[in-house]
């Protein structure tokens, strides 16, 4: 039987990285250097829907970690990719710039259910492409401003899709999920194993 082949994880996100060893993947960073505008991949288009968002976001990624790979002229491998977002209807959730957004997002998260979309996209060391679509769906809790406002000031909902964090403080709000709880934090296990499978990687 032949060896795994290389994975390469192109993001910075630690909760990704963390999912991807429950796995039991070994694989190696392929962040963003800074020269690139990662976040400038993220803006959404007017009037996309939040699925189309996140698929294509995600192709970009993965477009933008392959070129990544050849500059830095590191050995072909798989590469893996994925974007998150929350949509309250057709309205797209994205990371807070501030405490208000943060504030203002939550408000229109709390008492209510949404989605939560995750798009895993992979290549593989031949060149082909695959994606998969994890969508959960979330209800929150009613919340105080007092509750609110000490999930704000406690930094959490910061560089986080809907300004919370499953894994962290905000499961105290979380009322019900049904869906991918890994989906929810970044990066859905089951979607993942099988592209992961797909291209000799797993």
């Amino acid at each position: 039987m032949s060896s795994k082949k290389i994975v390469y994880l192109a993001s910075s996100s630690p909760r990704r990285a963390e999912l991807l060893r429950q796995l039991g993947v070994a694989f190696s960073p392929l962040e963003p250097g800074p020269d690139e505008d990662a976040e400038a991949l993220e803006r959404a288009l007017r009037g996309e829907s939040p699925q189309r968002y996140v698929q294509r976001v995600t192709q970009l990624k993965l477009h933008a970690a392959l070129q990544r790979l050849r500059r830095r002229a590191l050995p072909a491998g798989v590469v893996l990719c994925a974007d998150t977002t929350v949509a309250l209807g057709r309205r797209l959730l994205g990371k807070p710039t501030d405490d208000a957004d943060a504030l203002a997002m939550l408000r229109a998260l709390a008492g209510t259910s949404h989605r939560v979309l995750t798009a895993v996209a992979v290549a593989d060391a031949d060149g082909g492409t695959a994606q998969a679509l994890s969508v959960s769906r979330v209800r929150m809790a009613p919340l105080d401003e007092a509750a609110l406002a000490g999930y704000v000031a406690s930094g959490e909902p910061f560089g986080k899709a809907g300004a919370y964090a499953v894994q962290g403080r905000a499961a105290a709000f979380i009322a019900h999920i049904s869906g991918s709880y890994s989906g929810i934090m970044g990066l859905p296990l089951f979607e993942t194993a099988a592209l992961l499978r797909g291209a000799g990687a797993l």
